[in-house]
């Protein structure tokens, strides 16, 4: 096989294993009142099974980068994705929101190991200026999946029923499984050296904390980040439940929003050109402090009605 070809084959296997994070986010936000319906319980216990997908897929990265480097990147993935495939099995025939809420965790956590695996995998396979290009792809697919997510979240949710979605996510991580298995390299050996010991692990994060540049940029991502996830956790109740958005509709508005995600991107590569980072970090966070007060503004008065509403979020 040319390298290449198994380039691409590489690509599109950690194409698959990046799209399962905003898969699982994503995809299943139409079907809310469907699941609410379901199990006799509302929208509002419905989103605490989002948040204990963030909950599980924040604490499973953290553990599971460590966890990599000691057995090596594929092991770990055969047990991350078989988690992940029998949680989405189990959240079919949740009886109570309870129980869905439990399996969401658990799976975030399997989820989580294909996210981290992902990323290891390109910085073990490709110098510095190749990692650039493949990272670049793997966000696009990044900005890809929340497009085509809700769509088929809320056609599936409409005409299948909300059960289909999560047997959806068992086929999609089963094929990125069965990929991974048949045409990824294992890229690196286990390392005995490193310890999985609590405090040990600790200390590297210490380490990494004490940087005062990381520890900036990530406020500022995490300050963006929490917005956005804001707007995936609450979207379902305030466009299908406030504005009585259909669930296919929704779908089409948060295909949308994803959009203007990879529009921003190709946007900043291009403003990088002439700006520096930090110039339009201020820009950029200056114009989401404005739009996010007139969105403030927009929850006491509903002036403008669904299209203003969109609108603001849409510039955020």
């Amino acid at each position: 096989m040319s390298q290449a070809k198994s380039t691409t084959y590489i690509i599109i296997i950690l194409g698959a294993l990046t799209m399962i994070g905003p898969f699982s986010i994503d995809m299943y936000l139409p079907g809310f009142p469907a699941i609410a319906a379901d199990l006799k319980t509302t929208i509002a216990q419905v989103q605490l099974s989002l948040a204990s997908f963030f909950v599980g897929l924040s604490l499973g990265q953290l553990f599971s980068g460590p966890i990599t480097d000691r057995f090596g990147r594929k092991p770990p993935l055969y047990v991350g994705l078989g988690i992940y495939i029998l949680a989405s099995i189990a959240c079919i025939w949740a009886p109570n929101v309870e129980t869905l809420i439990a399996l969401r965790f658990v799976q975030a956590l399997g989820g989580s190991v294909g996210m981290v695996v992902a990323r290891a995998v390109v910085r073990d396979l490709y110098q510095p200026e190749e990692m650039a290009k493949i990272f670049s792809m793997l966000m696009l697919v990044m900005g890809v999946a929340p497009i085509i997510a809700p769509s088929l979240g809320g056609i599936l949710a409409a005409n299948v029923g909300w059960q289909s979605i999560f047997l959806t996510l068992a086929i999609i991580s089963s094929t990125a499984l069965l990929g991974m298995y048949l045409a990824l390299p294992e890229t690196k050996k286990p390392d005995p050296t490193i310890s999985l010991q609590p405090v040990a692990v600790m200390k590297d994060y210490i380490q990494i904390i004490k940087n005062r540049q990381f520890i900036i940029y990530v406020m500022v991502g995490g300050i963006s980040g929490a917005g956005m996830f804001a707007y995936i956790s609450g979207s379902p109740f305030v466009f299908i439940e406030l504005h009585q958005v259909p669930e296919a509709t929704f779908g089409l508005i948060f295909s949308a929003n994803a959009f203007g995600l990879i529009m921003a991107g190709q946007i900043n590569r291009l403003a990088l050109r002439r700006w520096t980072t930090v110039q339009i970090i201020k820009f950029v966070n200056t114009a989401q402090l404005i739009f996010g007060v007139l969105l403030v503004l927009y929850a006491f008065t509903f002036w403008g009605g669904l299209p203003m509403l969109i609108t603001l979020i849409f510039y955020i």
